[in-house]
């Protein structure tokens, strides 16, 4: 069963090697474990899959559990060597991007993009020490 407010469409093609996902709604903790299972199913269906572009353009919003759906695809698919690109990001995923500093670590081809089999480390000026005082930066 889909959950409301949120659908994920394949895009036709006929390049095996690449597939189009679309995001349609509100990518939140109601719907992310659905997401994820569909958003991950071509790694597992497509053994010629190279690159999964997920289409935001319709994607209403998100919570902090959407992004960890999102992040925990990116590593799926940096694992299986194919590349994850985020295209036409509205305003609410570059800014939640942005403030939880994943953007670079999300869309590649960005010159500071780290390494696709790098984890994901949150920026310095974000940690924070065993105790819980802020880290450095």
């Amino acid at each position: 069963m889909t959950p409301a407010g949120m659908k994920l469409i394949t895009a036709p093609g006929s390049d095996k090697a690449l597939v189009r996902l679309e995001v349609h709604g509100f990518l939140d903790y109601e719907c992310a474990d659905h997401f994820l299972a569909l958003a991950s199913r071509p790694l597992e269906d497509s053994p010629d899959l190279r690159a999964l572009h997920l289409d935001c353009r319709h994607l209403d919003g998100l919570d902090s559990m959407g992004l960890a759906m999102i992040l925990t695809l990116r590593r799926r698919t940096a694992a299986a060597g194919v590349t994850l690109s985020l295209d036409n990001r509205p305003p609410v995923l570059e800014r939640m991007l942005d403030i939880t500093g994943t953007l670079e670590y999300l869309v590649p081809g960005r010159a500071d993009a780290p390494d696709a089999s790098a984890d994901f480390e949150r920026p310095a000026h974000r940690r924070t020490a065993e105790d819980g005082s802020p880290g450095p930066g």
